[in-house]
């Protein structure tokens, strides 16, 4: 290969990959949305008589806000911080993640990723169709009733979700 071809060839795949390193832009929930959410969930899931935790996370599943309800155990903490973090991860409520690895042997290795907690009651943020965090609910008699009081949270925050 001569020096011209080599030199021409170079450039155009440093072309190629200037062209492809762009700028992202990503969307993402504010503090003070998350601390809203977080607070509606908690009251949401206080009218049915529940102490949880809700934690709100970013897209990157760091958290963002919490608020844990007088009375709420403190095992809340951590299970509702796993339950934002594994929503935020996937970009999908966790009991729809639970069943999976229930019933999908492809699926069940799921339970062994770092952090990950496979129970009901975390759902992803949305705003339109980024999600922009999640929201993780631990404490209520079940998961299918944390995740109850996260979508009546979101119900919540829902305009500002627009």
């Amino acid at each position: 290969m001569s020096k011209m071809t080599l030199a021409v060839a170079c450039l155009v795949l440093a072309g190629a990959s200037a062209a492809g390193a762009q700028v992202l832009q990503e969307h993402n929930i504010s503090s003070a949305l998350a601390v809203e959410l977080a607070q509606a969930t908690v009251a949401a899931c206080a009218a049915k008589n529940f102490a949880v935790t809700a934690t709100v996370v970013d897209r990157a599943g760091i958290v963002r806000a919490m608020v844990r309800a007088d009375r709420a155990g403190p095992h809340t903490i951590d299970a509702s911080r796993a339950k934002a973090f594994t929503s935020a991860s996937a970009r999908g409520n966790t009991s729809a993640m639970a069943e999976a690895s229930a019933n999908n042997a492809g699926a069940r290795n799921l339970v062994h990723i770092q952090g990950f907690l496979l129970l009901g009651g975390g759902v992803p943020v949305r705003a339109g169709e980024d999600v922009i965090g999640a929201v993780g609910v631990g404490g209520a008699p079940g998961g299918h009733l944390d995740e109850e009081c996260a979508n009546a949270g979101l119900q919540a925050v829902a305009a500002k979700l627009r």
